[in-house]
């Protein structure tokens, strides 16, 4: 049986991202030389289709157990990512960053499979540091949740022991008619 998930924050993209995102393709373009040609088209158009559809496509969801996130445009990607395995929240700035006031949020989990070292990397989220408390905290409360359903002794833990403690009379029993 499932538990019916609630969706605790919807996060907002800023709008600025089509704009780092324009210029940081440009540069890839730029460095391996072969790309330069390509700007022309880059810059006519293509840049601006390109980024608008990826802002368009781009949502993250943060739920009361998983963290949701969307994005593509030709191919389409959707993560999500358990809370309780989330270990690393980080912030990444850069001069480019900085000079659109966005930030990186880089998202590390446990038994991660991604040798860049991250499973999630949110780009330009509003209100970025609220965002990764809320992350911290619904974490903390399903953990917390967690203990507390697992330390609480259900029917069938006292079942249990009771049948354990009449194993262990019956060994003992056994134990002192052998002396």
């Amino acid at each position: 049986m499932t538990k019916e998930t609630t969706i605790v924050q919807t996060a907002e993209f800023n709008p600025k991202i089509k704009t780092y995102l324009l210029v940081y393709i440009a540069l890839i373009l730029t460095v391996t030389l072969i790309g330069i040609p390509f700007l022309i088209f880059w810059f006519a158009g293509l840049g601006q289709l390109f980024t608008r559809r990826y802002y368009q496509h781009l949502t993250c969801k943060l739920t009361d157990r998983h963290l949701v996130f969307k994005k593509g445009v030709l191919f389409k990607v959707e993560k999500t990512i358990p809370l309780e395995n989330i270990q690393d929240l980080t912030f990444i700035e850069n001069p480019l960053l900085n000079a659109l006031d966005l930030r990186i949020l880089k998202i590390e989990t446990a038994g991660q499979s991604n040798p860049q070292g991250s499973d999630m990397k949110l780009i330009g989220i509003m209100n970025s540091a609220e965002f990764k408390e809320n992350v911290l905290q619904q974490r903390e409360l399903l953990r917390s949740d967690s203990r507390v359903t697992t330390t609480q002794p259900s029917a069938n833990q006292d079942q249990v022991v009771d049948l354990l403690k009449e194993i262990k009379e019956i060994l003992l029993n056994i134990k002192n008619k052998q002396k």
